[in-house]
């Protein structure tokens, strides 16, 4: 990709999107060539199966694949130059990590310029190693900061549920609860105790799905300061000094100094 764009000498972009810069759909002027900015997100899209330090960004901007413009190729191309600065950085699988799996969930109110809508993210970890993430955009605008915090924890819940069914069928049985951690005290009080008054009696009913997988040993909803939430990376754009943090903690690793510490030690 960096060598079809004229990107193998470019300088490096220290994250994958601009935290200052807010993307719009009718906003810049329109791309020349929107097939070249079609098959570029179609390609970044396949590399977020192995790269959720992208995810955020590709999904923003496959939302504008319809009619892009000159901003969301500018967008595109960073991600790019992003790339140019680790292109052989993984995930990393340890051997032995245990066999407890813990989940981040979150979401962004009302963080869609156009729509208004939410966007919601979650990430998994089976002992060390991460094997579930997802960054998407939601149907329905949200009434209320909770709704939308309360609707990542519904997401979730049934991917926890999914991970269970893999693990058991894999005869690899869970020994404990599902931690699920969420930055919004609001939706962990919902999630224990759905008083349904005049700022979420809207909510659909299926969401409330959250509570009976919690009561039913399941998952264990606990909370968690917003500084340290994982799930930020996936949800919104981060200044420099977040997203290396949570970079390193997502478990990417340079593959090149991996294989280069093996061959020290043979």
């Amino acid at each position: 990709m960096l060598k079809d764009h004229g990107l193998l000498d470019c300088k490096p972009s220290s994250t994958p999107i601009d935290y200052t810069t807010k993307l719009c759909k009718d906003n810049g002027d329109d791309l020349a060539d929107s097939v070249e900015y079609r098959k570029l997100i179609g390609r970044l899209l396949y590399l977020t199966n192995t790269r959720p330090d992208i995810c955020f960004a590709v999904e923003k901007l496959s939302q504008y694949l319809d009619q892009p413009r000159k901003n969301h190729m500018s967008a595109a191309i960073r991600i790019l130059k992003y790339l140019k600065g680790c292109p052989v950085t993984g995930l990393l699988f340890p051997s032995h990590s245990g066999n407890s799996v813990v989940g981040f969930t979150d979401s962004d109110w009302a963080s869609c310029s156009d729509s208004k809508k939410l966007v919601s993210g979650y990430c998994f970890f089976y002992g060390l190693a991460l094997v579930s993430w997802k960054s998407k955009k939601q149907a329905t605008v949200a009434k209320s900061s909770t709704e939308p915090e309360y609707r990542a924890l519904a997401s979730a819940t049934c991917e926890a549920q999914w991970l269970f069914n893999l693990f058991t069928e894999l005869k690899l049985p869970l020994t404990k609860s599902i931690n699920l951690y969420c930055d919004n005290q609001s939706a962990l009080h919902l999630a224990a105790n759905p008083i349904f008054h005049e700022r979420t009696k809207h909510i659909e009913v299926d969401y409330h799905i959250t509570r009976e997988k919690a009561q039913m040993g399941l998952t264990r909803l606990l909370p968690i300061k917003s500084e340290e939430q994982l799930a930020d990376v996936l949800t919104k754009p981060l200044p420099l000094g977040p997203f290396s943090k949570f970079y390193l903690k997502l478990g990417l690793t340079d593959i090149h100094g991996i294989l280069g510490l093996r061959e020290d030690i043979t």
